[in-house]
């Protein structure tokens, strides 16, 4: 492959072979990237865009993303981006932005975060918290690490015009998409990252299922969105700064959501019947941003456009062949919740280390197969999640009398302030969504058959039954507990009486006969192993639970199950 230190406008050669093609680079293409490189996979990724994003995009990188980056060893430098380190990051609702204050969460800033997140326990018991940091801040550190790695070819200005799996391998050509000459590429495997209107999905023929199309007074039908700077917003606000603030009102529905934390913000305004803003020009943006501020503000326009909210959709089929859809390409967000590009990233999580046991030969039949059984039921459940914080929202009535300075007024906006804040609680306080998600039907996990607790989006019971994230705690020495798993596979054996180190050889020689990169990672700690309720649990590259118990006999079907050899629990 080419230095991956090369200019992007630089030509392949006249024919080219990687091992995974990925068309796309967002945070799902440029995280997949990141992670087959780690793993000396050689890959190539094309993206018809010239750069990363210059919109905001998503706005949110949700807790267990973070616990990713930390694994790879840059969420430090995610979290030293956007806001500054002392910045709310609250989300506000407003009748409107000057005026009335109706409901509040308030939730750390980043230099607290890093603080508070050693003392919190239960549902918040993470490596990371939240962080508040523009998409297009992100993509820059992502495509920065994914170049870094010897074998990884990042090439923007680039488009995939066809593609053909043959079986064997993937054919595919690409050219600059300024112009120039095809070029051909041989790959094992081919991974559309490419987007919501995904070239990949529609030459496989693939299509949606869920819903589309769904109408709400808010975050349902188009959207009006306006990347602006805005350096007086502040002076005519009343009430304290917020990361996100969101206008709900009869006249202008809208969210606006701080970029930088001085001037930049990202606008995003509800339409009403009739209006078609797909030819507004500067004068219109500049028109709704006063209806939603309820002043006139001088705004500087960095882009605007239109997009559709009230997605639901989960794509048919994430696997033909050897070709796999990942990110937009095969799930479509409402982004209430921001679960959109977190989904996306997990879902680069789950499939590299796959892809990579099946480059070197260490992939079971079933293996590649469970990327589909695993993702596309949870993309279905983050949808769902998705589409129930915008029904919170989107259908709530924002009555004519809520700015009025009347005791009907008072009235109103005590009921929308009793709505708004059990909402804000539903939508942003959601470690259920960012950690209780499993996979109980994957073919290579060993599940035990344990209860479970409910899956609810606000509360998380941390469980080590397999299928799940493990259950999380801090080290007597200050470290996570992740932070001593290893790169690929960990067995952990926890507690004052876990299999000793002859035991614990059956595992080890049995990955040894596999090909696989497994440490033992010993704990002595009794609460460790009450935590996960056994004293031996093996953790998958991708910090999910495979397999718990508490003997080395069976350490052989083990990992043939959790590999994609077994079919049947041993």
């Amino acid at each position: 492959m080419p230095d991956p230190g090369a200019p992007v406008s630089g030509a392949l050669p006249p024919a080219a072979e990687t091992d995974v093609l990925i068309v796309g680079g967002g945070p799902c293409g440029l995280m997949l990237a990141i992670e087959l490189g780690r793993r000396g996979i050689r890959c190539l990724l094309v993206d018809a865009k010239p750069d990363t994003a210059f919109n905001p995009q998503a706005n949110a990188t949700q807790a267990r993303t973070m616990e990713h980056f930390r694994r790879l060893g840059f969420a430090h430098e995610v979290r030293a981006l956007g806001l500054p380190p002392d910045h709310p990051t609250d989300i506000a609702y407003f009748t409107h932005y000057a005026r009335h204050e109706l409901a509040r969460i308030r939730l750390p800033t980043a230099a607290e975060a890093v603080v508070r997140i050693k003392s919190m326990t239960g549902s918040w018991s993470a490596a990371e918290l939240p962080h508040r940091v523009s998409q297009k801040f992100v993509e820059p550190v992502l495509r920065r690490h994914a170049q870094r790695q010897a074998s990884v070819d990042v090439r923007y200005g680039w488009t995939l015009e066809s593609f053909d799996d043959t079986g064997a391998a993937v054919q595919a050509t690409i050219r600059p998409t300024a112009g120039g000459p095809a070029q051909h590429v041989r790959a094992a495997f081919l991974v559309g990252a490419d987007g919501a209107r995904s070239g990949v999905r529609r030459q496989l023929g693939i299509t949606w299922g869920g819903e589309t199309g769904i109408q709400r007074e808010f975050m349902g039908g188009k959207m009006f969105a306006v990347y602006l700077r805005a350096h007086a917003f502040g002076s005519v606000m009343r009430h304290p700064p917020a990361w996100m603030v969101v206008a709900v009102n009869a006249t202008r529905r809208a969210f606006m959501a701080s970029v930088d934390g001085v001037s930049e913000y990202a606008f995003h305004a509800a339409l009403r019947p009739g209006e078609d803003a797909d030819n507004w020009a500067e004068a219109d943006a500049r028109r709704v941003f006063a209806e939603a501020v309820g002043a006139e503000v001088p705004i500087e326009i960095l882009s605007m456009g239109t997009w559709l909210a009230g997605h639901a959709l989960v794509a048919q089929r994430f696997r033909q062949g050897r070709v796999f859809l990942a990110g937009d390409a095969a799930h479509l967000f409402t982004p209430t919740g921001g679960l959109g590009y977190n989904t996306a990233v997990e879902d680069a999580v789950n499939l590299a280390w796959k892809l990579a046991a099946a480059v070197r030969g260490a992939a079971g039949p079933a293996l590649l197969d469970s990327y589909e059984a695993e993702r596309l039921p949870l993309a279905e459940r983050n949808t769902r999640h998705a589409r129930h914080f915008a029904d919170s929202v989107g259908l709530f009535v924002a009555q004519p009398e809520l700015d009025e300075d009347s005791e009907r007024g008072v009235q109103a906006r005590a009921l929308a302030s009793e709505h708004l804040d059990r909402h804000a609680r539903l939508e942003f306080n959601i470690p259920g969504v960012t950690f209780g998600g499993r996979y109980d039907t994957s073919p290579v996990i060993v599940h035990d058959g344990a209860v479970l607790p409910p899956d609810e989006p606000n509360t998380y019971t941390p469980t080590a039954s397999p299928g799940g994230r493990p259950p999380h705690a801090w080290l007597d020495d200050g470290r996570s507990l992740y932070d001593s798993f290893h790169a690929e596979w960990t067995l952990l054996a926890l507690g004052p009486d876990a299999p000793d180190a002859a035991q614990t050889s059956a595992f080890e020689d049995a990955a040894r006969q596999r090909s696989l990169d497994l440490r033992v990672v010993r704990h002595a700690a009794p609460s460790l192993a009450a935590l996960y309720e056994a004293p031996l649990a093996l953790i998958r590259p991708d910090q999910v639970v495979a397999w718990r118990g508490t003997a080395c006999d069976d350490a052989g079907a083990v990992l043939a199950r959790v590999t994609g050899d077994g079919h049947t629990a041993p």
